[in-house]
């Protein structure tokens, strides 16, 4: 399956969406320390980024999501938040989803990488096969 990247400052998140996901066969990688996200995104290699909108230190979320897509600008990153207040925030645009933190969100979740997932692996095959 897919390797998930999972960038959060809270334990229970990363456990929660950890085993839920491990579940479903992909490989994951946690990691709340903002300052390694971009050696973790060139040593693991994720298919996906699950990126907290809020995290300790008040490092801006918003110039982590614009480093990672710099890095790889086809590298799926979904928004995991507390709050639906940045829903219409600009920067968002950035991201390839958002969803919001909850006991229930691993189903919402599932749906949203699979979307994810299958547009990047979409836009991987329409690079590599010309129109002719």
């Amino acid at each position: 399956m897919a390797n998930i990247l999972i960038i959060d400052d809270q334990e229970w998140v990363l456990d929660l969406f950890s085993e839920s996901l491990i579940d479903e066969g992909h490989n994951i990688s946690t990691t709340d320390d903002i300052k390694s996200v971009m050696s973790n995104v060139s040593s693991f290699k994720p298919d996906l980024v699950l990126l907290n909108l809020y995290l300790k230190h008040g490092f801006n979320v918003w110039d982590v999501l614009q480093d990672i897509k710099k890095q790889d600008s086809t590298l799926p990153v979904i928004i995991v938040t507390t709050s639906d207040t940045y829903l219409y925030d600009p920067r968002l645009s950035q991201a390839n989803g958002y969803t919001i933190k909850s006991w229930l969100a691993p189903d919402e979740l599932k749906q949203k990488i699979s979307i994810a997932l299958g547009r990047k692996t979409k836009n991987h095959l329409e690079e590599a096969i010309p129109f002719i």
